[in-house]
């Protein structure tokens, strides 16, 4: 049997209707963003230099990349050569982030040249008036003392091997490392790929001590493991930090928001020299 709604269905109905009226769109203003240049650089010993120069974006703009074509960037050697780097872009790199290959906007034309000491600076400048400088001096590189494996107590698929890397801290203060775990062979291309492993550690805690850092259970028998371990400059570890603590900010609305730490003036980004040592074992 049907039965006639009661004054306080009736009221609540009517208290629903009317929520409605409570919601109010509200406008916020945006404040003016104005691009800057994003230079990241790597140089490396042995490799041609090169360098991705791309604009930043607002937060709330488009994450694709916007690659300025009309900067010109001049790299200085220790002795004040200046080399510039042409613009040649590697868009192919840029699409496929599985690929490996590092995307680069501007690139020279011979290997470089680097000892421990070397100081090197950049100079990015568009037509815009946009002018982005930077300082980086190569470290001595760390040798690997030793590159060790353990296998956990399990069998079948379940049976796997942890690594790890030992070296010796110098005397020095403030030395930082970056150590990657490639798995593959080096002579196809491994080390090109995405790493296994990537961490970066300071010697506050370890000054002049030995090291030994280690790794999860990840590795397999038959497995080739290649460790390069970079000795970097305090700056390349704290950009690594604050571009981690920013992913990871991200989206977050618990996280406190961070910033990205640059080493170069005028715009935003890192620029230094990869001094690395490489240590390889195969899993027996």
């Amino acid at each position: 049997m049907f039965k006639k709604p009661t004054a306080a269905l009736l009221l609540g109905l009517l208290a629903l209707a009317g929520c409605g009226k409570l919601q109010n769109d509200i406008n916020v203003p945006l404040p003016v963003y104005s691009a800057e240049l994003v230079v990241e650089c790597y140089l490396e010993p042995g490799k041609v230099p090169s360098l991705a120069v791309s604009t930043s974006v607002p937060y709330l703009g488009a994450v694709i990349p916007q690659i300025p074509t009309d900067v010109t960037v001049t790299l200085t050697m220790p002795n004040g050569t200046q080399v510039p780097l042409p613009f040649q872009p590697n868009y192919q790199a840029l699409i496929d982030t599985v690929s490996g290959v590092k995307f680069h906007s501007h690139i020279g034309r011979t290997p470089l040249v680097a000892r421990p000491g070397d100081v090197f600076k950049i100079d990015v400048v568009d037509t815009k008036g946009r002018h982005v400088t930077g300082t980086t001096t190569m470290l001595a590189p760390i040798p690997i003392d030793s590159l060790n494996y353990k296998f956990n107590d399990k069998t079948g698929s379940e049976r796997k091997a942890y690594f790890l890397t030992n070296f010796r801290d110098p005397i020095s203060l403030d030395d930082c490392y970056r150590l990657q775990l490639h798995k593959g062979n080096p002579a196809k291309g491994a080390l090109l790929k995405s790493p296994e492993v990537d961490m970066s550690v300071e010697d506050r805690l370890l000054n002049g001590q030995p090291f030994v850092l280690g790794t999860s259970y990840r590795f397999n028998a038959g497995d080739t493991v290649t460790a390069t371990l970079y000795h970097i400059e305090r700056a390349f570890y704290r950009f690594r930090q604050s571009t981690r603590d920013a992913r990871n900010a991200n989206g977050n609305p618990f996280a406190q928001p961070s910033a990205i730490y640059s080493n170069v003036q005028g715009g935003v980004g890192i620029f230094a020299v990869l001094s690395g040592t490489t240590a390889t074992k195969v899993v027996r």
